[in-house]
């Protein structure tokens, strides 16, 4: 049986993804395109001879290529969420986890973004997946506990809250350009809550994506392939994760500060 790009079979009455990116193959892309925009704002100009001001095309085409080839990893952290949030077996222990992450990561992220230890330009995008939790947490309390249009009224104004405030906290603002704050929460909500239907999901959010400058329709695109498997079976690979962020931040940002 094939829905979209990614094969599927029935196991137990249910279907189940065969052919893919493991969960685990999820996460080393998306770590991947960290590591690209990381480098292009810390190594790269060096390395290409290139400081603002200068008038070089090619340096800059390809600074701001890595940067923007980096924002495909955008839906892959919102799905990464939105499952960490369904197998949890406490969500306010995830959140708190979540923003231990956040907290951590951002000086590193200053230093790597603007070469400053502190900056309040730009908040780093964990802090986007904690409030994108709680978004969805949220929506879930008012999906169980209220009735007719109590329910979607309180779902549609806590959507609103956490989107105002990625937005006006400058959560993920990439080169100016790109709220990658919205985009995150936005797709953890797609994800969350058109899960139990595929095609409508990952067109919804496809569209979501190409409207943020294309390339996070095609990290969309990518997550059309996935598997259900976790694809890792020791538990310490999942601890590796939260230190590997901070640490890919700093370790660019230092050679250059």
């Amino acid at each position: 049986m094939s829905n979209g790009l990614a094969d599927e079979q029935v196991v137990n009455g249910a279907k189940t993804r065969r052919k893919g990116m493991t969960e685990f193959r999820v996460k080393i892309v998306g770590w991947l395109f960290v590591l690209l925009a990381t480098l292009g704002t810390t190594m790269l100009p060096g390395m290409l001879g290139y400081h603002a001001g200068l008038d070089d095309m090619v340096a800059m085409t390809i600074l701001v290529a890595c940067e923007v080839v980096s924002w495909t990893a955008i839906p892959l952290y919102s799905w990464l969420l939105v499952q960490g949030y369904r197998h949890t077996h406490n969500a306010v222990l995830y959140g708190v986890r979540l923003l231990v992450l956040a907290l951590v990561s951002e000086v590193p992220y200053d230093m790597a973004t603007s070469g400053k230890v502190w900056d309040m330009g730009s908040q780093n995008p964990v802090f986007a997946l904690v409030v994108a939790l709680i978004v969805i947490a949220a929506i879930d309390w008012a999906r169980e506990h209220l009735q007719g249009a109590s329910k979607w009224i309180v779902s549609v104004l806590v959507a609103i809250a956490g989107l105002a405030w990625v937005l006006i906290l400058r959560v993920g603002l990439r080169q100016g350009m790109l709220n990658m704050g919205l985009l995150l929460v936005g797709m953890a909500l797609v994800f969350h809550l058109m899960d139990a239907h595929e095609n409508t999901m990952m067109m919804t959010a496809g569209v979501l994506g190409a409207v943020f400058f294309i390339m996070p329709a095609v990290g969309v695109a990518m997550l059309h392939t996935r598997t259900d498997e976790l694809g890792y079976t020791r538990p310490w690979v999942k601890w590796a994760f939260y230190v590997l962020y901070p640490l890919t931040l700093l370790v660019c940002a230092l050679p250059v500060m």
